[in-house]
């Protein structure tokens, strides 16, 4: 097939069609089915704690000491692969690899068992790389493939088709599991992680039919291995010149700890401390909830645009952190369905404004002329990456050495109380 240019409407569809693919591992996989089978099975056994290396760890930790491991490898390798990727050109071998990783091991997690839960976390830990390691180089191909003027416009068309896409077969997944009997549930679930599997693979398909292959020339040689981590370095020598941009990576490290490993525990914490009443009033009400987040988060991004134009990014960026303070205080306290539906509510509110915020007004605070944007953004994802390693691995360990999930929560708002702080040195402009 003849290569298309830069621009064409088809290579934009094509490009913004893999969030459409991708995205159902986020919200089956990672936000409710998921979550939802790793809690029966030890519900069906009747347990809290399992026995792995010679220790008693508790399902809650288990789960999060094994995502902050995953977390941390995509850390490392990101910048490894991307400085390969970049000098041989051939980001897309890399794009399918971590997609067929990530959507095989999503069908693996079929045969997830405590019986050979090693094995079986593995799948966990493969599926989650996957997912993560082709976001590197998906985002990667935009400047390739859409002119300037063009990129916001397809970035938010394939935004939105991920978020389409992941419901249609969230929704899916939720009339298997509902309409049969509760002795056949966890065999639906099941099948659900085959379904996440074989979509991914099947659309990521019309992607990589039209997306460019700029293989080159160039020979891998030892040099070019460390070429990413080179510019890492090289960012951060830049980063610690520019004190308003220092400053603000630094609050934005620290509570990004916290709202990331929110958005993460958020389905296990309702599955397993919420008082549903029956296991199909949770599997329902734990869909509902992440819905729930997920359409207010929307509304909550648009509320903060609007809010930025009056009150200036800093400013709106300390009053969504102790708004969190807030929630995760009430978090502490809930027990009954409603409470944690007004939790998820306020939740998505402050997530989509949150997130989306932080990412601009790093974006601001990149001085202007600088060509090697790219690198300063690879900096910015890689602390994030980080910054979810340690709250994850802080929220497992509370959570286990206390063997309660509220107080891993209430320990969560030390690092917005300490994020805030530090956002009140950045500069206001």
């Amino acid at each position: 097939m003849q290569q298309l240019q830069k621009g064409d409407s088809k290579l934009l569809n094509a490009w913004a069609f893999y969030d459409w693919a991708n995205s159902v591992y986020a919200l089956v996989i990672s936000s409710t089915i998921f979550p939802l089978y790793y809690g029966a099975l030890f519900r069906q056994k009747n347990i809290e704690e399992i026995g792995l290396f010679g220790l008693s760890i508790r399902s809650e930790a288990l789960i999060s000491y094994v995502t902050a491991l995953g977390f941390l490898i995509i850390a490392f390798i990101s910048p490894l692969l991307s400085g390969i990727a970049d000098y041989l050109g051939n980001k897309k071998f890399f794009l399918k690899l971590f997609c067929y990783v990530g959507a095989i091991s999503c069908m693996s997690l079929y045969f997830f068992s405590l019986d050979t839960v090693i094995l079986s976390l593995v799948s966990y830990l493969l599926a989650l790389i996957g997912f993560w390691g082709s976001l590197v180089f998906y985002n990667s191909y935009l400047p390739d493939i859409a002119h300037k003027e063009q990129q916001d416009k397809i970035s938010a068309k394939g935004f939105s088709l991920g978020y389409v896409g992941s419901v249609v077969l969230l929704l899916i997944c939720l009339a298997m599991v509902m309409l049969v009997a509760d002795n056949q549930k966890l065999q639906m679930m099941r099948y659900s992680f085959l379904l996440v599997g074989i979509w991914w693979l099947g659309f990521s398909q019309y992607t990589y039919y039209y997306l460019p292959n700029n293989k080159n020339e160039n020979k891998l040689h030892k040099n070019v291995l460390f070429n990413g981590f080179k510019e890492l370095r090289k960012v951060w020598q830049q980063i610690k010149e520019l004190k308003s941009l220092r400053r603000y990576l630094g609050a934005f490290f620290v509570y990004s700890m916290a709202v990331q490993t929110i958005m993460i525990i958020a389905a296990y914490f309702g599955e397993k401390e919420v008082q549903w009443g029956s296991d199909s009033k949770r599997t329902m009400g734990l869909i509902v909830s992440i819905l729930l987040i997920q359409l207010i988060a929307v509304l909550g991004a648009w509320l903060t645009s609007k809010l930025v134009v009056k009150y200036g990014n800093i400013i709106v960026l300390i009053g969504l952190n102790f708004s969190w303070i807030l929630i995760c205080t009430y978090a502490y306290f809930v027990i009954t369905p409603n409470d944690f539906y007004i939790a998820a509510a306020f939740v998505g509110l402050v997530m989509g404004g949150i997130q989306s915020l932080s990412r601009s007004t790093y974006s601001k605070f990149i001085p202007e002329g600088t060509n090697d944007t790219t690198s300063f953004f690879s900096f910015y994802d890689v602390a994030e990456k980080i910054g979810i390693v340690i709250g994850m691995f802080t929220y497992g360990y509370i959570a286990d050495v206390t063997g309660k999930i509220q107080n891993a929560i209430l320990f969560l708002i030390l690092f917005f109380v300490v994020g805030l702080l530090l956002l009140l040195r950045v500069p206001k402009k």
